[in-house]
């Protein structure tokens, strides 16, 4: 009896850790290239979307929006604007509130960030949504709000903040 109150007890614990704390989230796909890559190991804490501390830079995962296949689930973003920002994609240059984004961390080509849907191109972020961007925006390489526009918190996971494989790569993200 000793022994299956310890087990319960330890699986209890790790449900809380995994559901309300942090979790192992594997990287799929290249939309995070050259920051992240496929099949990357990273931990996510889930502390900070739940009250609202996410911020301009931050890298999260995103549980859905309209669209999104079941085998891609969750998505890897990084967030570029927060409500009440004004996000402006033109000339191949991404503007938050009219200042250009100074972006050392993306993938692009000679034209740049490119707009994907007009309606999205130049939006303010609504109260309780993040506009999101993938840091690979190589032609195809980023589903993500230029798509399918600002997404609600309520759909952030959590916010990516450790990358434990490969080990060459060990360490905390920026």
């Amino acid at each position: 009896m000793d022994w299956l109150l310890h087990i319960v007890l330890a699986v209890l614990i790790g449900l809380f850790i995994v559901n309300f704390v942090a979790q192992i989230t594997i990287v799929s796909g290249s939309s995070m290239e050259i920051t992240l890559h496929d099949h990357d190991r990273i931990i996510i804490e889930k502390i900070s979307p739940r009250f609202g501390m996410l911020d301009r830079g931050d890298i999260v995962t995103i549980n859905d929006y309209p669209g999104l296949e079941m085998e891609r689930k969750p998505i890897i973003k990084r967030i570029i604007g927060i409500e009440g920002d004004e996000v402006e994609i033109k000339d191949g240059r991404v503007y938050v509130n009219g200042v250009v984004l100074e972006e050392d961390y993306i993938n692009v080509d000679s034209l740049g960030t490119l707009d994907v849907d007009p309606q999205y191109s130049k939006v303010t972020v609504p109260e309780g949504h993040i506009y999101v961007l993938g840091d690979n925006r190589l032609m195809g390489q980023s589903k993500d709000s230029r798509t399918f526009g600002p997404v609600s918190i309520k759909d952030v996971g959590g916010k990516a903040f450790f990358r434990f494989y490969p080990f060459k790569s060990f360490g905390f993200l920026d």
